[in-house]
């Protein structure tokens, strides 16, 4: 019993470092000022028009979608989905607290590139340990279920309503929205697995950790010998 609450323990903990990674990618994106992901676009977009920070309306919408897909589902909400829905937003805002857009159109593509990697690994790092699918990924998975489309088609949908949306609302739409869009599929094929097998490794290492002093049961007489239990 102890030894599955560590594993859950650690599966929890390597799915925020995941989205303290993501975050950080989403940032980097951000403050490279080349445009940014369709989601940012609308998040970005609702702050110059309405206020409050970029991390804030990322809950809120966040916490908007969570709400549709339980209608749709008639479920309540998964913890994963409450936990990535909020520190999400915070990390953003954290990060952009110290992270400022390089002086120089060089140093801007740099940061676009390395952002986009870096948020794939946190992809990667937060699907992998499988505690549960974020605010937006639910909606995706509840709208094909419910209209039998597939999933990159529903996808495509939403991520272009939500692109237009924010763009209309002056969020920023510019040659890092055509690379993250064009990329994140195929940068997160290559970060998931490599995800997946470290976590796998790191929670079999806790399991060995954990059974590293049981061996045969065995039981005390009281001559004081010790002899396996039959």
């Amino acid at each position: 019993m102890g030894t599955n609450k560590r594993i859950l323990g650690r599966r929890w903990l390597i799915f925020i470092v995941g989205l303290l990674i993501m975050s950080l990618g989403i940032v980097l994106m951000i403050e490279a000022n080349l445009g940014v992901a369709p989601w940012d676009v609308l998040h970005i977009g609702l702050t110059k028009q309405v206020g409050l920070t970029v991390g804030s309306w990322s809950i809120i919408v966040g916490f908007c979608i969570i709400s549709i897909t339980s209608l749709l589902t008639k479920e309540l909400p998964k913890l994963g989905a409450f936990i990535n829905m909020v520190l999400v937003g915070v990390f953003i805002d954290i990060f952009r607290l110290f992270i400022e857009t390089p002086a120089t159109t060089v140093g801007q593509y740099v940061m676009l590139l390395v952002g986009v990697i870096v948020c794939g690994y946190g992809i990667g790092l937060y699907i992998a340990p499988k505690c549960g699918a974020g605010p937006r990924d639910s909606l995706m998975i509840a709208i094909t279920e419910l209209s039998g489309w597939k999933v990159q088609h529903v996808r495509l949908v939403m991520e272009i309503i939500v692109l237009i949306i924010g763009w209309q609302l002056g969020g920023p739409v510019f040659i890092g929205t055509v690379i993250f869009s064009l990329t994140i599929g195929n940068v997160v094929g290559y970060t998931l697995p490599q995800c997946q097998t470290l976590v796998d490794r790191m929670i079999e290492r806790g399991i060995q950790i954990e059974n590293i002093d049981k061996g045969t049961l065995r039981v005390n007489n009281h001559d004081g010998v010790s002899k396996e239990a039959r």
